[in-house]
Order: structure tokens, then C-alpha cells, then sequence
């Protein structure tokens, strides 16, 4: 049975949480550690759709990515310095845990599996997420439309009667054309005064 409530789907990375492994993230940690950044940049380009489509684990992406020769850094110190990138948005959480007493509240994002758990482990995302709707679990990534009506039809939700939250306006276009309502995230302030023109209040 479907809800006439606004469902809610989040956007993770630059919404609850800062980007874990996008390109400013990337640029710090490949010149913390000396890596050749044009070398890189090609060689994560080639991978990067297949870790976030759950088709390539994270040790695998390192293998193309990094470890293709030997390193005076391990694994571990690089996998910490990824970790690192990943930063609550403590005012977005806040409004998040607030408003999931009153609506159904899930993830639609883009992640490949390892950050993913990690993310969701380390900053309790459980708490107030019913389920995650991620690329690497449903095989389609945002922009593409699938991942929207794939997530509205996962929830039992109306697409109308769902509101994506994203910091990226691709994906808040992608949302609209597939019938969600969506919200280009900017602040916490800003996010919660346009959810509460279209009517959700925690």
C-alpha cells in the first residue's frame, strides 16, 4: 500500500555528509601522498562507474588506481585517508533525525559498497533511514531515471508524493522528469524552509 505522506530519499555525499571520494577529496589524498594526479585521474575515470555500480570492491579499484606498483604507504594508510574524507553535516543530521519521526525517510545515492558501509556504519545513518537505495546495490546510477522509480517503486511510495533531497542539479532535474518533487540542497536552513513549503515539518 502506498503512502499519501511525502517519502523522503537523500543524497549522502554533500547532503548528510560530505563527499567521501569525489574530486576535491580525491586531489587531497592523491597529493598527501605523492601520487602523479594526471596519472591517477585516468586510471579512476576508467574504474570509477564500475566500483559505484557494485561491480568492482574497493580493493580491486586500489589495485588499478594505486597499488598497479609498489608504494612506501600500505593499503591501510591510504583506506584511512579515504576514510578521513567522510564528515558529518551535523545540522542536516540533526533536521534528518527530527524529521523521520513523522515521514518514511531513505538513501538514493551513488557509492560504491565499501565507503558505503563504512558511511552508514560510522555515522549512525540507521537511526533514521528506513533503507538504501544505492548504485551499487540496484546496479543504476543518478542521473539516470531507473534509479528514481526503482527507489520510488522499493519504498511503496507515489513518485509524486516523493521528495528527493540532492546537492546536485542534474540530479534534481533527473528526479523531477522521472515525477518526484526534489530539492537542490545548499544549507540546512535553506532545506528545511523548502520542505516546509512543500508541507513536511518534523
Amino acid at each position: 500500500m502506498t503512502s499519501t505522506f511525502p517519502v523522503l530519499f537523500w543524497d549522502i555525499g554533500g547532503v548528510l555528509l560530505t563527499n567521501g571520494w569525489d574530486r576535491d577529496q580525491r586531489a587531497g589524498v592523491v597529493a598527501r601522498f605523492g601520487l602523479d594526479a594526471a596519472d591517477f585521474a585516468e586510471r579512476h575515470k576508467l574504474v570509477i562507474s564500475e566500483l559505484e555500480l557494485g561491480r568492482l570492491s574497493l580493493h580491486e579499484y586500489l589495485d588499478q588506481t594505486v597499488f598497479y606498483q609498489p608504494r612506501d604507504f600500505s593499503r591501510d594508510d591510504f583506506w584511512a585517508a579515504i576514510h578521513e574524507q567522510s564528515q558529518p553535516q551535523p545540522e542536516v543530521l540533526t533536521l534528518a533525525h527530527r524529521l523521520s519521526s513523522q515521514h518514511r525517510m531513505y538513501s538514493l545515492n551513488n557509492e560504491g559498497a565499501d565507503l558505503n558501509d563504512y558511511r552508514i556504519d560510522t555515522f549512525g545513518l540507521r537511526d533514521f533511514l528506513l533503507g538504501f537505495f544505492t548504485s551499487c546495490y540496484l546496479g543504476v546510477m543518478k542521473p539516470n531515471p531507473a534509479i528514481y522509480r526503482l527507489g520510488v517503486q522499493l519504498a511503496h511510495a507515489e513518485a509524486g508524493q516523493s521528495i528527493m533531497i540532492d546537492d546536485r542539479l542534474q540530479n534534481v532535474e533527473a528526479a523531477r522528469r522521472a515525477g518526484m518533487q526534489a530539492i537542490l540542497f545548499v544549507s540546512a536552513q535553506q532545506l528545511e524552509d523548502d520542505l516546509d513549503k512543500l508541507g513536511v515539518r518534523g
